[in-house]
């Protein structure tokens, strides 16, 4: 008999001896868990135990005295026995083996699994041998890839996602969450959630958390009107949309938020209703006008002509003089009237963009603004240029404010406004050589004029673009697409 260790694990002689030493031995070799296969120098296999029998799908009868490359894919059997070789040159008894503490082993099906290994070798009188521990990691390896998918899709959310704890501390925090907080993950990993939101809110977002837990519910849109507010590293507060949800772990209850920055949106939303409202006061402003000047000049001298009128009809036969100097007079105010009308009706439209169309209005447009403000500008507009309703009040308006911008607030010298044609768009741009401001920056109090060009851009599905900085002036670009009808050739 084998008068090795392992050669005293013999068949026969343990059913012989069932409470021996090598009995009990043996017993623990194939309780365990773990796969435990022995090789002598020759890389046959002596020792094989039932774990390796479950992983490998080999029987031991088959396998004993056979050479381990049975249990290798082909194209790793010779980097093994090279691996064996020097592990047993070194003089280490035991040492984890593989790229990463995996290595592939190869099953009696020709499937091909992840294995983590360690090697140790033993000198016994008949020669070396070399014993590997193996468990199969296959289960391992998949919840690990789909852990490393996983984290990558939350990591490239827009939506910042934050996980934390039943005890609210932050137990997963993406890269969206970094960047709208400014706290790297590091940082944040293990704090409590409460450092992100303004203390102020705490103790009614921890309420809102428990009373939430308490539903069952899974998943719920949070905050009054969907929008609540968290802090910035910078100590900066600012708005956000977010939703909540819970679910339930081995490891306790976990509550997810789901988050995003609505700075510029809730922004947008302020300046939309300013703009609606200095809109509404406007027109309240321009009604109030136009009821004072309708009162103050057609509704006297319609009064005054009335009079008039009745005298002539009463003393015509007597003074007839008095009478045809009167009437001269009527004439001369009823051209008055006639020209208060005019003049009233182009306040509120220009009579040249019905009479004579777009670009007349804008060469009238552009020579008021120089005559007004004293600033040379220069119109570069196609002869054909002509557009109809809604396009052309809107593309004479939007220049009518550019040009009212520029007088309020540029202090410029010169001015130059080109309109051009596309297929299928219509373009205009406003430059200045002023003073310029960072665009960045946030709307000044009771500044709506470029706000009120954004607006009639948009409600033509158009876009502006406003290029401009310190020193440098300002150009304003905007473009509106045109229907079939309209569109240029």
């Amino acid at each position: 008999m084998d008068s090795s260790p392992i050669g005293l694990l013999d068949t026969a002689s343990l059913a012989d001896n069932p409470g021996s030493a090598a009995a009990l031995l043996a017993g623990v070799l194939d309780s365990a868990m773990d796969a435990i296969i022995t090789v002598d120098e020759n890389q046959n296999i002596v020792l094989y135990n039932r774990a390796a029998e479950t992983i490998f799908g080999w029987p031991q009868q088959e396998v004993m005295h056979q050479s381990l490359q049975r249990l290798i894919p082909g194209r790793f059997r010779q980097g093994h026995g090279e691996h064996v070789e020097r592990f047993g040159t070194t003089g280490a008894t035991s040492r984890r083996m593989g790229t990463r503490n995996v290595v592939y082993g190869l099953r009696a099906n020709g499937e091909e699994f992840p294995l983590d290994a360690s090697i140790s070798h033993l000198d016994t009188p008949n020669g070396r041998l070399f014993t590997v521990i193996l468990r199969d990691i296959t289960g391992r390896l998949l919840a690990e890839e789909e852990h490393s998918r996983l984290a990558a899709l939350l990591d490239s959310a827009m939506d910042g996602i934050i996980t934390v704890n039943d005890k609210q501390q932050i137990v997963m925090y993406n890269r969206a969450a970094e960047k709208i907080f400014g706290w790297p993950s590091g940082q944040a990993l293990g704090q409590a959630l409460g450092e992100l939101m303004p203390e102020r809110f705490r103790a009614g977002h921890d309420e809102h958390v428990r009373r939430f837990s308490a539903t069952g519910v899974t998943s719920r849109r949070m905050g009054d009107g969907s929008v609540i507010y968290g802090v910035r590293a910078n100590g900066e507060e600012f708005p956000m949309d977010a939703s909540i949800s819970q679910l339930e772990t081995a490891d306790g209850k976990l509550y997810t938020v789901i988050l995003r920055d609505v700075t510029e949106r809730v922004r947008a939303q302020q300046e939309r209703s300013a703009f609606a409202a200095a809109v509404n006061a406007a027109r309240e402003e321009e009604k109030t006008r136009v009821a004072r000047e309708l009162h103050d000049e057609l509704a006297q001298s319609l009064t005054a002509l009335k009079m008039d009128t009745l005298w002539v009809r009463d003393n015509t036969l007597t003074e007839p003089d008095v009478a045809r100097a009167k009437l001269t007079d009527m004439l001369g105010m009823v051209d008055g009237m006639v020209a208060s009308t005019r003049r009233i009706a182009a306040d509120l439209r220009p009579l040249l963009l019905d009479d004579l169309g777009l670009l007349a209005a804008i060469e009238w447009l552009v020579h008021s603004f120089s005559q007004r403000t004293g600033v040379a500008c220069s119109l570069s507009a196609g002869e054909e240029l002509e557009l109809q309703e809604p396009y052309a009040t809107a593309v004479f308006r939007i220049v009518q404010e550019a040009l009212a911008n520029v007088a309020k607030h540029a202090a410029a010298t010169e001015v130059a406004v080109a309109i051009g044609s596309l297929p299928g768009e219509i373009t205009l741009s406003v430059s200045d050589n002023g003073g310029g401001f960072v665009t960045g920056m946030p709307r000044k109090p009771q500044s709506l004029g470029l706000m009120g060009l954004h607006e009639r851009a948009q409600l033509l599905n158009g876009r502006v673009i406003i290029d401009s900085a310190p020193g440098q002036g300002t150009r304003i670009g905007v473009t509106i697409p045109l229907p079939e009808a309209e569109a240029t050739p």
